[in-house]
């Protein structure tokens, strides 16, 4: 039996928040450049929330226009934090002067998602949360950084909350499953309106 649903992401994160909800789901990750598009949104001065909808928005898109008649799901999340973007680090050094430059401070993760049938956005939605990191010493980042590995590639702020990440912080303002890369209970509440779920 097919899915009523499309996932048009590579993470298990949303795909783990979205079957515990009840969600059937097909897998069929997005093949986008985000590096171009960002660099065009970052010179027409475009906010983060805007960033992270475009690029749900182009993710969704590029797997419903192969998929007639499916309803599919893009998703995306940004990092802010004074004014600078932060894309998931490409090696674990790299995370760990992510993770200096966070260190003290208070960033936004901005988590988008956006609903796409036969090439066209039928619905979309951006939620934000408030992170406060504290001023961990560099013996905690090197234990966190060893115990956690490769994991740290896997997201935009380089920590897991759900996890180890969690001693990083000191105040969160916002909504778990937003930090987690998606406005769940807003996307629950479209797929009841499109009959994916029950009401």
């Amino acid at each position: 039996m097919t899915a009523p649903l499309i996932l048009a992401s590579a993470s298990a994160a949303r795909a783990e928040m979205l079957r515990a909800a009840g969600v059937e789901i097909e897998i069929v990750p997005a093949r986008v450049d985000e590096s171009e598009l960002k660099l065009s949104l970052r010179q027409q001065k475009a906010d983060v929330e805007t960033a992270a909808i475009a690029l749900a928005e182009l993710k969704a898109l590029q797997v419903s226009r192969a998929r007639p008649g499916r309803l599919v799901l893009g998703a995306d999340q940004m990092l802010d934090c004074d004014g600078a973007w932060f894309d998931k680090p490409e090696s674990p050094a790299a995370a760990r002067t992510q993770l200096l430059s966070l260190r003290g401070k208070t960033h936004r993760l901005t988590s988008a998602a956006v609903l796409a049938r036969d090439g066209q956005r039928i619905w979309h939605h951006a939620a934000a949360a408030k992170l406060s990191m504290r001023g961990f010493t560099e013996a905690f980042l090197d234990l966190y950084l060893a115990q956690v590995g490769d994991a740290v590639l896997t997201s935009v702020g380089a920590y897991q909350l759900e996890g180890l990440g969690a001693q990083m912080f000191q105040k969160i303002d916002g909504d778990f499953f937003t930090i987690l890369g998606l406005p769940l209970l807003a996307v629950l509440d479209i797929l009841r309106e499109q009959n994916v779920l029950i009401r």
